[in-house]
């Protein structure tokens, strides 16, 4: 239906080599609509707190340290499991941007070329779709952790990408409004009844209407040239008491147990390489930890923050967290040739990017070395018109 990689039908002998199964579309989430919940106040130096009934708040725990596996993996445990590929009758897609443009063997966006250094290629729609399932793994299934009601009207997807999380949400509220933003058409032809695409840069004057009840962003915070300008234009075109979120990887790598060197360590120097490179197009990796203070900024209530560990490849103990760890280390892995336009503008060429890739290859492979990334899901509320947020 949405057009992605058939799943792969086991892993290989290598388990160092698995591949991890790319659904169809992703896991559903229960086809119960998701029930409001409290919402978490804003994180304080990074030590979460939670408010409590009556008013106070307590601090709460970072997320758990990831236990490393002793013993061999399983050979048959990354096979694909439980994937619902089906999907609602569909109409057509609307579009008539579909240009691209070639460099260095990858295909780019030509609207607006220039501006995102990243290919939409087949092979970064297939690396997005696995990052996608790595995020309903660590999610347990769940599209977003917002509080928005069992009946959003209005619900607009910003870097929609290739889509998936725009079609799940059609499925999820069928009576729903969905509508997905992107510089590229790379989207479905064939798409739920009730959700649609769109090609424009949301950095433009807003344009895409008011009273959204939800707005959903991933992997934008960092690519944003103006964070502030995009946060606020969604504030004032969200309905009172409309939620926005935020979910976001934060590439730096970290490690818990000393088996990474921090100042040796390959992959922090390609992190390090990557935050120069994109930095030349506009770009900061490190936003995804801040988010935060610019939604403050821009008036919203109950800003929250939950913060999670992926691991990168599978050395860890859970299997659920090898599984995450396995799309991960994918990703990474397929990011190498995707960043060469960025690396190119460092004044690397060829073959110092190709040495260079080969070294950072071999580092992600490695898994004697336990890294991982934080994830983190921002969300918060426009106020209602009485100052107050959360069923006002």
């Amino acid at each position: 239906m949405s057009g992605l990689s058939e799943p792969q039908k086991g892993p290989s002998d290598n388990p160092s080599h698995l591949e991890p199964p790319i659904p169809q579309q992703t896991k559903r989430s229960s086809s119960k609509a998701p029930q409001p919940s409290t919402p978490r106040p804003i994180p304080e130096d990074e030590a979460f707190s939670q408010e409590t009934g009556d008013g106070r708040r307590q601090p709460e725990q970072f997320p758990d340290l990831i236990e490393a596996e002793e013993g061999p993996e399983e050979e048959d445990e990354f096979l694909a499991e439980g994937w619902d590929g089906s999907s609602k009758a569909s109409t057509s897609v609307t579009s008539s941007i579909y240009a691209h443009t070639f460099e260095n063997g990858r295909r780019y966006h030509s609207y607006r070329y220039g501006r995102y250094p990243i290919p939409n290629d087949d092979q970064e729609q297939n690396r997005e779709d696995m990052k996608h399932a790595m995020m309903m793994e660590l999610t347990d299934g769940k599209l977003f952790l917002s509080p928005i009601g069992p009946n959003p009207h209005k619900i607009i997807d910003i870097g929609t990408g290739t889509g998936i999380w725009a079609i799940e949400m059609g499925d999820m509220f069928p009576g729903a409004e969905i509508l997905g933003l992107d510089l590229s058409p790379i989207q479905p032809q064939w798409v739920p009844p009730n959700v649609r695409f769109m090609i424009d840069d949301v950095e433009d004057e807003w344009a895409n209407g008011s009273n959204w009840d939800f707005v959903h962003l991933r992997g934008m915070a960092l690519v944003l040239r103006d964070l502030q300008k995009a946060v606020d234009q969604i504030y004032q075109h969200l309905k009172p008491g409309g939620w926005i979120e935020f979910q976001e990887s934060h590439g730096e790598p970290c490690c818990d147990d000393g088996t990474m060197n921090p100042d040796t360590d390959v992959m922090k120097k390609f992190y390090g390489l990557c935050v120069e490179a994109m930095a030349k197009f506009g770009m900061n990796l490190d936003m995804p930890a801040v988010v935060g203070e610019f939604l403050e900024r821009a008036g919203f209530v109950n800003v929250s923050c939950v913060k999670k560990k992926t691991p990168v490849g599978t050395w860890p103990k859970d299997k659920t967290m090898r599984l995450i760890g396995l799309y991960v280390k994918e990703a990474a892995l397929q990011s190498l040739s995707a960043l060469g336009k960025a690396f190119a503008n460092l004044g690397m060429d060829a073959v110092e990017r190709e040495v260079f890739s080969a070294k950072v290859k071999e580092a992600v492979m490695d898994g004697r070395v336990h890294r991982y990334y934080y994830f983190y899901f921002w969300f918060a509320q426009k106020p209602y018109e009485n100052g107050g947020g959360e069923g006002s």
